[in-house]
């Protein structure tokens, strides 16, 4: 029997929306984890919301796809086409390749949006910006929004550097730290609260709140997120790995276990004693050092911290540059600044500052958002 304090994500609590869907076109905005649990517990079966609305005759006109695809196998960052999902025989739109924001063509069939997808709880997490585009979109179409909220399992914390306006891009559009603490229906009132729209449109938006949750509630996410976070354990390291995408070392994309572990071939294997080998495979079809012995270190069995760990970016640094492999300036590539937010977390790394010098510098921004945190929490 499920504990009566496990959160219970909004798509469960089916008699809060249906009425609001009902004699509506719907369009869904969606992806793997947009599911209905037929039993809460260990042995849950799912049923997919689109099936779902379906099969209680709601009019589901079309699904929105954002980053990964609608059944979320594709590569990160690779480019998602529009299509027929076989299984429902609806019309898939895709919200990342082309147009990263459905047009108005798009919406013309549809007087109500439900947008329903699992998030980590991390800026560069591209569903965030997925959600802003579909804000603005319905804003502009004077379409209604209806957000069924989901855990966080990385929203009890907040750190990271604010991103900083230079650097605002498709992997962080807003000034929030790269962990802010909220659920994405909580952020979704941010955006519109924060005026973040385009000529500060607002949009019509409610949402369906998760039971039984608090910030500091522990989630296990029953369906991975994307591809590449497989584990509760990904998902937690994922804020402080996921820096890697920006230097020559990898986060163990193409493996049984990526964001579980970090590493590079030029790394010394007596400091890094664990070997892997990216391969080609869902998810990862070209990840980085395909094919090549890479020395790192296994961190499946650490106990994840609860801010964001810079050592192990820090070392990396330093052993490479220490080595010859590097330079300060090519050790970072370009993606690198975008996925901080800012370009002060490459030059402290360069200056040699501690993580702890470095994170210290975050304190006063962390604190000032914390202050418009606070006007959008639905949840302790």
């Amino acid at each position: 029997m499920t504990p009566v304090s496990q959160p219970i994500p909004a798509a469960q609590n089916i008699d809060l929306y249906l009425p609001l869907l009902q004699n509506k076109n719907v369009g869904l905005v969606a992806n793997q984890t947009s599911v209905i649990a037929q039993n809460l517990g260990n042995n849950s079966k799912f049923t997919h919301m689109a099936d779902s609305l379906q099969e209680l005759g709601i009019q589901l006109q079309k699904v929105f796809a954002p980053e990964h695809g609608f059944r979320g196998t594709a590569d990160a960052g690779a480019y998602i086409h529009n299509g027929i999902d076989d299984k429902t025989g609806l019309r898939v739109i895709s919200l990342y390749g082309k147009n990263k924001k459905p047009l108005a063509e798009d919406l013309q069939d549809i007087n109500l949006m439900v947008f329903d997808i699992q998030d980590v709880g991390v800026r560069f997490y591209t569903y965030l910006s997925t959600l802003h585009y579909v804000m603005e979109a319905c804003s502009e179409q004077n379409i209604p929004l209806i957000v069924l909220d989901r855990p966080n399992p990385n929203g009890h914390y907040i750190d990271g550097p604010v991103l900083e306006e230079a650097f605002k891009s498709f992997v962080g559009m807003h000034p929030v730290p790269i962990v802010y603490g909220m659920t994405i229906g909580e952020y979704a009132q941010m955006i519109n609260g924060e005026s973040w729209l385009t000529n500060g449109l607002k949009t019509d938006l409610m949402v369906i709140p998760v039971a039984n949750y608090n910030h500091d509630s522990p989630y296990s996410l029953p369906i991975p997120p994307s591809p590449n976070l497989r584990s509760d354990q990904a998902i937690a390291l994922y804020p402080s790995l996921c820096l890697f995408e920006g230097t020559p070392i990898t986060a163990g994309r193409g493996t049984q276990r990526p964001f579980e572990m970090f590493g590079a071939p030029e790394l010394d294997q007596k400091v890094y004693p664990h070997t892997f080998y990216p391969e080609s495979g869902p998810g990862a079809k070209s990840p980085k050092f395909k094919d090549q012995s890479c020395q790192g270190r296994d961190l499946g069995a650490i106990k994840p911290p609860n801010y964001i760990e810079l050592k192990w970016l820090i070392e990396t640094y330093r052993a490479a540059y220490d080595q010859g492999v590097s330079n300060p300036q090519k050790f970072f590539n370009r993606f690198f600044d975008k996925l901080a937010g800012t370009d002060q977390l490459k030059k402290d790394i360069i200056d040699e500052l501690s993580a702890e010098e470095i994170r210290a510098r975050w304190a006063p921004e962390i604190q000032a958002f914390k202050k418009i945190r606070a006007k959008y929490l639905i949840y302790p």
